[in-house]
């Protein structure tokens, strides 16, 4: 293998390959990126058996292409190396020993190569029936509900984002069981066979770093044990959770006795300041309280202090709810609706809350309460 590339073209590539190489797999190959050398250009490979990306780099993009070939390198070491290079024409050619010589007009560096036929075998085959969103589309999902995941591997299923598909709907939802998030997107054409899958949190948070455009669409290309995304010049697989998504269809209530209107950039402030007199061992609770029109928000470490804030709100019902939670929680719930109004609905200071806007239905938050009343 023998080709001249210009620096920027190989960083760009190698940021989204590395992403597939983890640093703390024991299997030395896993660690590798492959690089596979064709008349229509570059692939780059990586794998860590839990995802696998390929990215290409067409021929048009490559100063020269002299000998075709495979060569398997440390993921680690060949990023940092292009990296630190200059932006300045790059020479990469495999001699004789197993070995990569990387050079340009003032730098030179050889790296041992890996047995090529060591690296995994992967198919990134097509779905018959692939599903089609705007990569703005996906990312929202992600940012609107990923939060709510568990980073507690004693559930797993509960690590991952559940989607379900029904005809031209597809449900999205994430919960760590103190919190639940909800997103409904319509797609432009109905599946033919209904979709229930998890996909890992950590590695949808690799795909949408990898979304530059958000006008550009992605491919969904869903099997039993495995989901391929595709776009632009990237390719990610990603594995799937085994196992079954609770059913979290009647958690949330239908009918509420308190709904509460107000301003959303003035609730986060004033729960983002009373979370600082707030315990992380105790949830970082903080009580909310209505009377009328107002609410207060407060919250207090007995050996430092307390904090009060007050609020205005819309509330048509006479009746007042007394209610603590999670400052953490209510942050992330209210952030996520990325509106100028949030609306909040209660039944009981023991009963979930609920977060959304009323102009857009599609979007749900829910948070448990934290019993201090």
């Amino acid at each position: 293998m023998k080709l001249k590339i210009k620096q920027q073209i190989l960083m760009e590539h190698l940021n989204n390959a590395i992403k597939g190489v983890s640093s703390k797999n024991l299997i030395p190959i896993l660690n590798c990126i492959k690089f596979d050398l064709r008349e229509e250009g570059l692939y780059l490979l990586s794998t860590d058996n839990d995802i696998a990306i390929k990215t290409f780099i067409k021929k048009e993009d490559i100063e020269a292409i002299d000998t075709l070939g495979e060569v398997v390198v440390s993921g680690r070491y060949i990023y940092d190396i292009v990296k630190k290079l200059p932006s300045t024409i790059i020479n990469i050619e495999e001699v004789v020993d197993s070995r990569l010589y990387i050079y340009t007009e003032t730098s030179s560096f050889y790296l041992n190569c890996n047995m090529v036929n060591d690296f995994p075998q992967i198919e990134f085959e097509d779905h018959r029936n692939p599903i089609t969103l705007p990569q703005k589309v996906l990312k929202n999902i992600y940012n609107q509900t990923a939060f709510a995941t568990s980073n507690q591997e004693t559930r797993p299923v509960l690590t991952g984002i559940n989607f379900k598909i029904q005809k031209d709907q597809m449900e999205c939802t994430a919960t760590d069981s103190y919190r639940l998030s909800k997103k409904i997107v319509h797609l432009n054409e109905e599946v033919l066979e209904d979709i229930n899958v998890i996909i890992p949190t950590k590695n949808l948070s690799e795909l949408v770093k990898m979304f530059l455009d958000d006008d550009h669409f992605v491919e969904l290309h869903i099997f039993n044990n495995k989901i391929i995304f595709k776009f632009d010049h990237i390719v990610l697989m990603s594995s799937l959770i085994n196992g079954t998504y609770p059913d979290t269809s009647k958690l949330i209530p239908e009918t509420f006795k308190v709904k509460i209107k107000t301003n959303l950039h003035e609730l986060y402030d004033a729960i983002d300041r009373a979370s600082l007199l707030t315990n992380e061992s105790e949830k970082n609770t903080i009580r909310f309280e209505s009377h009328g029109q107002e609410a207060t928000i407060s919250s207090n470490i007995p050996e430092i202090g307390n904090v009060k804030e007050t609020i205005f709100i819309e509330k048509e019902e006479e009746e007042d709810i007394h209610i603590a939670f999670s400052s953490k929680y209510m942050m992330d719930a209210i952030k996520s609706l990325e509106h100028e109004e949030v609306e909040l609905l209660f039944n009981s200071e023991v009963e979930p809350i609920i977060v959304k806007n009323k102009e857009n239905p599609n979007l749900i938050q829910l948070i448990l309460p934290i019993r201090t009343y």
